[in-house]
């Protein structure tokens, strides 16, 4: 079987690593031939909506998936047109992770909370929910948004005019700002016989709108049952078919549903070494008809994102028991490079070594030219 994937990111790249030993193939659609995921698998270049590569993924396919949310809903659903391949995830839950909107509207609807939002298309438009929904606030664009891009957080009425005339240009949503005590994710895989395989309760923590750092499990059981409850009914809805992502923030004992991704996640790269099966591995078990793995622990894991500058490999691997995974990109500022993870038998343990690792990385990065 041929997994057709739109993106050749880390992502990607990821999944074919993981993909590979299931005797799977992989074909990828994406603007750069040097992109992460061309190491290891044929690429189709051109723009990720190009008509032409996307039926062209697709004759050579039996199952098409994206690496990215921003895959073209119309174009993946002109190019297999009349064919046998199928799209996993389905195109619906991808349509809607592609609008913040809908994601709000999905999360009201199934009785997910989640923040307090208003659709703006004007500034007489935010004027009104700002008044409504109070300062501070965050407005962000409904699409195309990602890593804290295309956001600003407005605490007083000069800030919400220059957060207009910075994103003012496109359709916008404007929320309350959420005072979070922690963030926090849940991940989980469905097959496409409706069975499901779930992933405990990730941790995460963020800079400038960048995945830091993640730590699993986090336990706190009340919260892993909401979470469960929540990813669930979004599962469910979709009749979903893959690995999907809720990112929830935490707020007096309760979680806050921020947004949703519909691909495997950043916060759940610890599963590669922590989990009995990976979020990549399932993702592709869904996708290609095969039964789920198990999502068991493997022990109290940590994953640290590599942003910005790679550190020099001994640096990482000097620390038994660390992971380190170069996606092999160019450096660029708040570009993630690559990620390094740890598994421990406790939580201080890992915790412990953690630290260590982190001070490792400080002092290599910083003594760096």
């Amino acid at each position: 079987m041929t997994i057709g994937i739109v993106g050749a990111g880390q992502l990607g790249r990821m999944l074919a690593l993981a993909g590979y030993p299931l005797g799977l193939d992989f074909l990828f659609l994406d603007r750069s031939a040097a992109a992460p995921a061309a190491a290891l698998a044929p690429i189709l270049i051109g723009d990720l909506a190009d008509p032409a590569q996307l039926r062209k993924l697709a004759r050579r396919s039996q199952v098409i998936s994206f690496d990215w949310e921003n895959a073209s809903v119309e174009g993946l659903r002109a190019a297999t047109r009349g064919l046998p391949t199928r799209i996993a995830p389905p195109l619906r839950a991808l349509a809607t992770g592609q609008d913040r909107v809908a994601e709000k509207r999905l999360f009201e609807r199934l009785g997910v909370p989640t923040t307090r939002f208003a659709a703006v298309n004007s500034r007489a438009e935010l004027e009104r929910a700002a008044a409504r929904i109070g300062l501070p606030g965050v407005l962000k664009t409904r699409r195309l948004g990602y890593d804290g891009k295309g956001q600003r957080v407005v605490r007083d009425r000069a800030a919400l005019a220059a957060a207009w005339r910075a994103l003012g240009s496109v359709a916008l949503i404007y929320e309350e700002f959420v005072p979070f005590e922690a963030e926090v994710s849940a991940l989980g895989a469905r097959a496409r016989d409706g069975s499901e395989a779930l992933y405990p309760l990730t941790r995460n923590w963020h800079a400038d709108g960048i995945l830091r750092l993640s730590v699993a499990p986090w336990e706190d059981r009340a919260l892993e049952r909401q979470a469960r409850a929540h990813l669930r009914a979004v599962l469910r809805e979709f009749r979903y078919v893959g690995v999907l992502a809720i990112e929830f923030f935490v707020r007096d004992g309760r979680l806050i549903a921020n947004e949703l991704a519909p691909r495997v996640h950043n916060s759940g790269h610890w599963t590669i070494e922590g989990a009995s099966t990976s979020q990549f591995e399932n993702h592709l078990r869904a996708i290609a008809g095969l039964p789920l793995g198990s999502t068991a622990l493997l022990g109290h894991s940590a994953m640290v994102n590599l942003i910005g500058r790679m550190p020099a490999r001994a640096v990482v691997l000097g620390e038994q028991g660390v992971h380190l995974h170069d996606y092999g990109k160019q450096a660029r500022a708040g570009r993630k490079l690559g990620h390094c993870t740890l598994v421990a038998r406790s939580a201080a343990e890992r915790n412990r070594r953690l630290l260590r690792v982190l001070g490792r990385l400080e002092v290599a990065l910083a003594s760096a030219p």
